[in-house]
C-alpha cells in the first residue's frame, strides 16, 4: 500500500492477495489466515491490550472475506475506494493550484471519506461479524460484538486521523498568547495570591 492510500483498507491485504485474487482463493486465504489467528490466540495469554488487537484482527478478517467473496459487494468496495482516492488527489491538486474549487472538494472528501470508513470499517465489520461463515470459522459471537464495536470506533477513527494527517487543509493561525500575562498568573497561582 502506497503513503497516498494509507487510511482506506485494503482487504486483499488483509488476507495477502493481490486484487485479482478469486472468490475461491479469498475463501482459502481466509480460513488459513484465521486459523493461524485463532491458533495464536488460545496459546497466548489474553489481557485486555491483547484482546482488543485479535478482535480487530478478527473482524479485519471477516469483513475482508465478506466483502471479498461476493463479486457484486467487492466490485462496489473497490470501485468507492478508488473514487475517495481520486478525489484525494483532485481535492490535492486543487489546493495546490489555488483553485476556487478547492473547499467544496474540501466538504465533499470529507464526507465521501466518513462515508466509506463508516460503511466498509465499522459496518462491515459487525455485518461480517453476524455472517453464518465468519461465525463458523472465526468463533465470533455476540459478547465479541459487544466488545468490539468500541474497538472498531477507535480503529475507524484512527484511519480517519491517518488520512486527514497527509491532506491540504488550511493554514492555522498562531495562538496569540501573552505570556506575560501567562507568567504572572502562573506566579499568583504557585504562591497562593487571589486576584
Amino acid at each position: 500500500m502506497t503513503d497516498a492510500e494509507k487510511g482506506y483498507v485494503d482487504y486483499f491485504e488483509v488476507l495477502g492477495l493481490d486484487s485479482a485474487a478469486k472468490p475461491g482463493e479469498v475463501r482459502k486465504a481466509y480460513r488459513k489466515v484465521m486459523k493461524d489467528l485463532v491458533f495464536e490466540i488460545h496459546s497466548a495469554e489474553i489481557t485486555e491490550e491483547r484482546r482488543a488487537h485479535y478482535l480487530l484482527e478478527m473482524a479485519k478478517l471477516n469483513a475482508a472475506i465478506y466483502i471479498l467473496r461476493d463479486n457484486d459487494l467487492r466490485e462496489t468496495y473497490w470501485r468507492e475506494r478508488q473514487e475517495v482516492i481520486d478525489l484525494e488527489h483532485e481535492w490535492r491538486a486543487a489546493a495546490d493550484a489555488g483553485s476556487s474549487e478547492m473547499d467544496a472538494l474540501r466538504r465533499r472528501f470529507d464526507a465521501t471519506v466518513r462515508h466509506f470508513l463508516s460503511h466498509y470499517v465499522e459496518e462491515a465489520m459487525l455485518d461480517a461479524g453476524r455472517d453464518r461463515e465468519c461465525v463458523e470459522a472465526s468463533g465470533w459471537n455476540p459478547a465479541h460484538e459487544r466488545h468490539a464495536s468500541r474497538i472498531l470506533r477507535h480503529y475507524r477513527h484512527g484511519l480517519y486521523q491517518d488520512i486527514l494527517e497527509r491532506l491540504p487543509y488550511h493554514e492555522v493561525t498562531p495562538p496569540r498568547i501573552d505570556w506575560d500575562e501567562r507568567r504572572s498568573i502562573v506566579a499568583a497561582l504557585v504562591t497562593g495570591d487571589k486576584r
